[in-house]
């Protein structure tokens, strides 16, 4: 049974459609796993081998094309007619002969689509090199477009249901990132608080379950959190050692990133008592200036005059948008806060917020997801904005 009412979906394929006509896309495949979610409800872990949603503009319904195996699952998880969901046989994976992608082509050819304007998702993470070989091949006649980011841009915004898994997840957030606060201790082996972590992602809580989010926690230490996307080792956590934690949760897919910094001991050093302050300050100050009609750029630019002003700097992007997706990637690879990007801020965007400030050797985290609202904005979890000490 899928997440939604068929209408939603049908909405959502509607302004799928608007966005092909203007890019002069006849018919679309998408691989993207999270654009094939949004569009038609599947929710599988077949993403490892090649497998599609085609839309075109004079379908009603969308095509999911995966291995049969899978079919099963479409069945279960989408809102399609079983017509609409075609499995092709077990032969096609991982061949040197075939590939999925050839089985693609000839359901397409079978609908009369291959001489039309046909979009493909260039730059997705599961549409690989081949894959785009053996449609071109097959298809000869076909004028191949790129469709990059086009369901993603229509995804940027979220429906009011959409909003209350990703409060949800926020809440399960709330509980992972004091999880993780609660099991930092010298002595405690990095591996065990992230078994920890890991067990109350999925447990969620008492009202609602987990679902396993697209990046795994990343809790680097000492002098390992002056470098992003580290993740955990099997060594004992020290006194006086800084651990940053890089966390999210996850419900029915839709997300809720949050980072902090903790310190183990009783002497964290100046600089990097200075850095948190600068770095909180900061995020508060940006959050507040956050507002409907506001350019992505111009919200980094409040953080950036912020931390100027204590002599610091910040090359990379601040935040990003984000909410459903599927490994290894919770952002949505559209709208950035950072310089340049004109993206007009409006409600129900959400977006990650992340103040990395990673030094030569020691580093500091502070970030907080939230919602676009009427006038303003708000986070999707409620945690204390600090250098968390731990005695």
């Amino acid at each position: 049974m899928a997440l939604f009412q068929a209408e939603e979906y049908f909405e959502r394929i509607r302004n799928t459609k608007i966005r092909m006509a203007q890019a002069g896309i006849d018919v679309l495949i998408v691989s993207d796993p999270a654009n094939m979610n949004y569009l038609t409800g599947y929710d599988g872990w077949s993403f490892y081998v090649p497998q599609a949603v085609v839309i075109s503009l004079d379908s009603e319904q969308p095509v999911w094309i995966g291995r049969g195996m899978d079919a099963a699952g479409a069945s279960h998880t989408t809102f399609l007619n079983e017509e609409h969901i075609i499995g092709y046989p077990d032969d096609y994976v991982q061949s040197s002969v075939k590939h999925p992608m050839n089985f693609v082509a000839e359901q397409i050819k079978r609908r009369g689509w291959d001489n039309r304007a046909i979009g493909v998702e260039m730059d997705a993470y599961y549409f690989s090199a081949r894959g785009f070989v053996e449609l071109r091949q097959d298809l000869p006649r076909a004028d191949f477009k790129d469709g990059n980011l086009l369901v993603s841009w229509v995804r940027i915004n979220k429906s009011d249901a959409e909003i209350e898994y990703m409060k949800q997840a926020g809440k399960i957030c709330e509980r992972v990132m004091q999880t993780a606060l609660d099991n930092l201790s010298p002595g405690v082996r990095e591996c065990d608080a992230v078994a920890a972590v890991y067990q109350t992602q999925m447990a969620g809580t008492a009202e609602f379950g987990g679902d396993y989010p697209a990046i795994v926690p990343m809790m680097p230490t000492g002098e390992k959190t002056s470098a992003p996307h580290l993740t955990w080792t099997d060594e004992p956590y020290e006194n006086e050692q800084a651990v940053n934690l890089e966390l999210a949760a996850c419900r029915h897919r839709y997300h809720a990133p949050l980072a902090r910094t903790a310190y183990l001991g009783k002497n964290p050093s100046q600089q990097l008592t200075r850095l948190a302050e600068h770095t909180v300050d900061g995020l508060n100050l940006t959050l507040e200036a956050i507002k409907p009609g506001l350019l992505c750029e111009e919200v980094e630019m409040v953080w950036r005059r912020h931390i100027a002003k204590a002599g610091l700097e910040k090359e990379s992007r601040i935040g990003y948008s984000m909410g459903l997706n599927y490994p290894p990637d919770w952002g949505e690879h559209t709208a950035s806060l950072r310089p340049g990007d004109k993206t007009v801020l409006a409600p129900n965007m959400t977006f990650h917020m992340i103040l990395g400030m990673w030094m030569d050797n020691y580093g500091f985290e502070c970030s907080e997801s939230f919602r676009v609202t009427e006038d303003g904005c708000e986070t999707l979890a409620d945690f204390p904005r600090k250098l968390f000490v731990i005695n």
